[in-house]
């Protein structure tokens, strides 16, 4: 393992986090809070000081070489040194250390589970942090370094894939350069963000609001301003424009990018993944909102617009919400639960398994049974009518199977932590998929601030691997990771 190369990536990342923390010193000095620009001049130079400490040779000198391996681990240690970082802030703001480390994973991971139990005690430009944290992590922290530093530019494949496993299938072919993917996908992201938020000003949101939910919104993370989340803001023409941004995070920014700058309308209706979406958004916001109705929480009307909200919010696990879904009945809830183990769509800021792996799992299954009765029969499982190899199917099938392994492991810890089930099962998943709010107590307008620390540091976990999706975590379990001569030998290759 190159140990330099590691540092040296961790150190160039560390100094531009530097600069980063500026843009929450431009939110304070805006709203005239001056007192909240100490810690975040704070944290600029401690970073600063660390890029010089982990530097080791000339910037960039050692990314040429980096293998996979390499890229993992530099992505692992990146968003663990990136959450610790950004936790500074809070223990300004009086958190405790674990629930500081908490709020700030929830944050970068893009989960919006929060501990926070008092909303006005705290300053404008902590909750622009917790947004903008969102927004960095949704599309990811180093995918924005590959996309605006050369000294990236070779690394950067590696990397790429490394923090968005799931895209290798897509991304790869969106352009002839990873850099350019990056910067791509970045402008998509960007250029989103920016409309939600004219629009949310133009209907009438304050300023401030629009911007911070916005930030949450695109990346899918779910922190706003607003204690009640968009239920605060109590009209209709903000909860739709919000679900419709809402869905646009959780489609694959790939395949937005071919319709927004390459006009290929037809890519999707060709989309198998995006179909299966919009089929499963549109199935579960009939399957609710006819629950509601005829259980007469709500009239026709509230209960479409609720169900199409929520529905969307969970799929995408951005986590906003504009009703108390724990006062709905058990088969609405359900319905929201199985939506928790889904997410969207893969090159999205969503978390979760992802529908093109639970498209993938259904056409397998399909092709063990066919191969039941016909055993010499060739099968090849094809996603967009290209063949998925046979290397990619014992990837995803291992991915499956590590996913929901450690969510039964981590369900089974909390039930017993919380002496609940319903909170246990409910919060395993919405860490784990990177959800944010659960069922009971830690529900829609619930808060995790009463959970046993172990529970909570189970929490920080399964959020941070739920956001790398598994694969950077499961690598430094195996001996091989950290063996310095099977490394070279593999160089040598």
């Amino acid at each position: 393992m190159n140990f330099k190369a590691i540092f040296n990536t961790i150190s160039l990342i560390l100094k531009y986090i530097s600069f980063v923390m500026l843009a929450p010193c431009i939110c304070a000095a805006a709203v005239k809070e001056y007192d909240s620009l100490f810690p975040f001049i704070m944290v600029s130079i401690l970073s600063y000081v660390l890029y010089k400490i982990l530097k080791d040779g000339e910037e960039g000198s050692e990314f040429n070489n980096i293998s996979r391996s390499e890229a993992l681990a530099a992505v692992l240690f990146a968003w663990i040194m990136f959450s610790v970082i950004s936790a500074i802030p809070f223990l300004y703001y009086g958190l405790h250390p674990i629930d500081a480390l908490f709020e700030a994973v929830s944050g970068v991971t893009t989960t919006g589970a929060t501990v926070l139990t008092d909303f006005s005690i705290y300053p404008k430009t902590m909750f622009f942090w917790r947004s903008f944290c969102q927004w960095l992590g949704g599309m990811g922290i180093l995918v924005l370094f590959i996309a605006i530093l050369p000294s990236f530019a070779i690394a950067g494949r590696q990397m790429f894939f490394a923090e968005s496993p799931g895209a290798s299938s897509t991304e790869s072919k969106l352009t002839p350069r990873i850099r350019q993917t990056a910067a791509a996908l970045w402008l998509i992201y960007f250029v989103l963000t920016v409309i939600e938020t004219a629009v949310l000003i133009y209907m009438g949101m304050p300023v401030f609001d629009s911007v911070c939910n916005s930030l949450s919104c695109l990346s899918g993370g779910g922190f706003s301003p607003a204690a009640n989340s968009i239920m605060q803001y109590a009209h209709p023409k903000f909860f739709w424009t919000i679900a419709i941004f809402m869905f646009l995070s959780g489609m694959n920014f790939s395949l937005q990018y071919k319709i927004y700058v390459k006009r290929n309308f037809k890519s999707i209706i060709k989309d198998d993944e995006f179909k299966l979406y919009l089929a499963v958004v549109l199935l579960f916001t009939i399957l609710i909102a006819v629950t509601l109705t005829t259980h007469n929480i709500y009239d026709i009307k509230k209960s479409i617009e609720s169900a199409f909200f929520q529905v969307v919010s969970i799929i995408t696990t951005t986590g906003f919400v504009t009703v108390d879904y724990n006062e709905w009945n058990i088969r609405a809830k359900l319905l929201l639960f199985i939506l928790m183990f889904t997410g969207a769509s893969i090159g999205s800021a969503s978390g979760g398994v992802k529908l093109l792996r639970i498209v993938f799992i259904i056409k397998y299954l399909k092709r063990q049974i066919s191969k039941i009765h016909h055993p010499n029969g060739v099968y090849p499982i094809k996603i967009n009518k290209t063949v998925v190899s046979e290397d990619n199917v014992r990837q995803m099938i291992s991915f499956v199977i590590f996913y929901y392994t450690i969510f039964v492991i981590t369900a089974v810890i909390m039930i017993y932590t919380e002496q609940n089930a319903e909170i246990g099962l409910s919060s395993a998943i919405a860490s784990l998929g990177n959800v944010g709010p659960a069922f009971g107590t830690v529900g829609p307008l619930g808060n995790y601030s009463s959970m046993h620390i172990i529970s909570k540091l189970i929490f920080i976990f399964n959020m941070l691997i739920g956001r790398l999706e598994l694969i950077p975590f499961l690598a430094l379990l195996h001996p091989d990771f950290w063996s310095l001569k099977k490394e070279k030998n593999l160089r040598k290759k």
